[in-house]
């Protein structure tokens, strides 16, 4: 990158509806989701934009008690971003963050990021503990599409 990266947890300096773009639009996991429930859950974790020459180029929440337990989801940067360390300042960024020190647990899910998130200490969790309550196609019944169950 040409400009300096710039990590931020200020909300008012996140760009939420860019975020949103990227998770609702291109995300596996939350495709679709609407605009509300993602400000919502915005609104609720600890989130952290990087920025280059003023532009968000990456997004990242975390959903946390700020004691025991954190939960790292939507962590998302920008394709021309890629492949430049905006993924590894964002966990470098998090794993520092003064609001989550002394956490016991830290949990997520990926599909395709296995090798970033090892850097930072995850390993594969315990599928014989694990359990889930999922519903995939939430957002796709909640925009009325009459194929999905």
């Amino acid at each position: 990158m040409t400009d300096e990266l710039i990590l931020t947890d200020d909300r008012a300096r996140i760009d939420l509806a860019r975020a949103f773009r990227w998770i609702s639009g291109e995300s596996y996991w939350a495709k679709d989701i609407p605009y509300a429930v993602f400000r919502r859950a915005a609104e609720n974790s600890l989130c952290v934009g990087a920025f280059t020459g003023g532009e968000m180029v990456g997004f990242a929440r975390v959903v946390t008690d700020r004691a025991t337990f954190a939960w790292l989801c939507d962590v998302w940067v920008d394709a021309p971003a890629r492949g430049r360390g905006v993924g590894k300042r964002m966990m470098a960024y998090l794993a520092d963050h003064a609001d989550l020190q002394g956490l016991r647990r830290w949990s997520l899910a990926t599909r395709d990021a296995h090798e970033l998130y090892r850097q930072f200490g995850f390993t594969a969790a315990n599928a014989e503990r694990g359990m889930e309550r999922l519903d995939p196609q939430i957002y796709a019944r909640a925009l009325g599409r009459p194929d999905v169950r």
